[in-house]
């Protein structure tokens, strides 16, 4: 059967560096770290004491108390960026046949913030249990896709993927195939996470994956840096609307880019360190690039997993280099998180998005906070510290979990 084209037709983020679309890149061009003491609870007695947290962010411009009680953050997350990214794409009653539009949408952890907050109250004042008839609906992390389902509609393929960190780049990869099989004529897809909160601070602090930099958090994400001492944990949601191509032409939408190829494999190696050498990145990556019927050559751009981490840092370039071989240094890579921060399973639609932007405006982003080149790591293009004007034609974005989770996502200009 022949495979139907898929594009890029609406975008939708809310992140510690801007709570749209076009506030995000303004400040991921500019540079601008999203890091700083955490403000949600007292961290005080925590080993890591910061985050990337929203800033100005207040869920009652979107929602009424009542909804926002009903609703675990990630969830809010998600259905704004959703209406944001729905709007771009200009969907409405008149162009769309819901029964052919569904939702895929990635969590790493769902609405643990919300299960935090209910076991606490019960261990400290629980003589009688009083949980929430509303904790279930809250916590289970497929319900963020039937939120959105239900608030527009949307009668398709409706589900979560859970992948740890690559969760939403998963996510999307679904959808694209749905798309491309003829099964819908687009998809709501992306990820969204909410859990700056004490158990997930303690509980990646405790395995040493978290920047304990705590007096100088704006410069903690320090992705390839020598000094680079582990990630600093962000929050937020990115959405994309995907759509078969001839759709999108017939109503008249505006096309960011073409997605055209995706590449999933498993490290089998560890279930939270990398693989030393990178062989299923390589992998994801080299797949990625033969779906898209492309030549190794022909990529331009690779936004990195980066995430500021000892072991992570130093494989994923391994793989750039083994896959790539001498293209490799002519390649523009980048972290993004270096200003984000880890935003967990809503990272590879963030990052996704990063990546369409770089494609659309032929400017990449910079990673930020590099002080010191690290010599176990090749000395590739990254670059450090300004973000660049560099025409890119076909890119890739790398998204990685726990597990050994791989995720590699290739868009082209259109």
């Amino acid at each position: 059967m022949e495979l139907k084209r898929v594009v890029v037709t609406g975008l939708g983020a809310l992140t510690p560096i801007g709570n749209t679309v076009p506030e995000m890149w303004d400040n991921m061009v500019k540079g601008v770290s999203g890091a700083g003491p955490i403000t949600h609870f007292d961290a005080s007695k925590f080993k890591s004491r910061i985050a990337a947290e929203l800033k100005g962010f207040d869920p009652l411009q979107h929602f009424d108390r009542k909804e926002i009680r009903l609703l675990d953050g990630y969830t809010v997350y998600g259905l704004v960026v959703v209406d944001e990214a729905i709007n771009d794409a200009g969907l409405t009653d008149e162009n769309f046949d819901k029964d052919r539009v569904g939702v895929v949408w990635g969590s790493g952890m769902g609405g643990v913030t919300s299960l935090q907050e209910e076991i606490m109250e019960f261990a400290v004042n629980g003589r009688t249990p009083r949980f929430s008839p509303y904790l279930v609906p809250k916590v289970i992390i497929d319900i963020c896709a039937g939120q959105i389902a239900i608030r527009y509609g949307l009668r398709g393929p409706n589900y979560c993927t859970a992948a740890a960190c690559a969760s939403s780049a998963a996510a999307i990869n679904d959808a694209f195939n749905l798309i491309r099989l003829g099964k819908v004529d687009a998809m709501v897809v992306g990820g969204s996470e909410c859990a700056v909160m004490e158990a997930s601070i303690g509980g990646f602090g405790n395995m040493r994956a978290l920047s304990t930099r705590n007096d100088d958090p704006w410069t903690a994400s320090r992705p390839f840096d020598l000094d680079r001492d582990g990630f600093v944990l962000g929050e937020g949601a990115g959405c994309l609307v995907l759509e078969e191509y001839e759709h999108a032409k017939a109503r008249g939408a505006k096309i960011y880019a073409e997605m055209t190829g995706a590449g999933l494999s498993a490290d089998a190696y560890h279930i939270t360190a990398s693989h030393p050498e990178g062989l299923g990145v390589i992998a994801a990556m080299r797949q990625a690039v033969e779906e898209s019927g492309m030549q190794i050559t022909d990529v331009d751009h690779i936004n990195t997993h980066g995430t500021s981490t000892p072991i992570g840092d130093i494989s994923e370039p391994k793989a750039i280099v083994g896959l790539f071989g001498d293209h490799a240094y002519k390649l523009a890579i980048n972290s993004t998180k270096s200003m984000t921060g880890h935003l967990l399973g809503a990272a590879g639609a963030v990052e996704a998005i990063a990546t369409i932007l770089t494609i659309r405006n032929g400017i990449v982003p910079p990673t930020i906070n590099h002080f010191n080149d690290d010599p176990q790591i090749p000395a590739l293009d990254f670059t450090f510290n300004h973000a660049r004007k560099h025409e890119v034609h076909f890119a890739l974005s790398n998204a990685f979990g726990f597990g050994g989770h791989n995720v590699c996502l290739a868009f082209r200009a259109v």
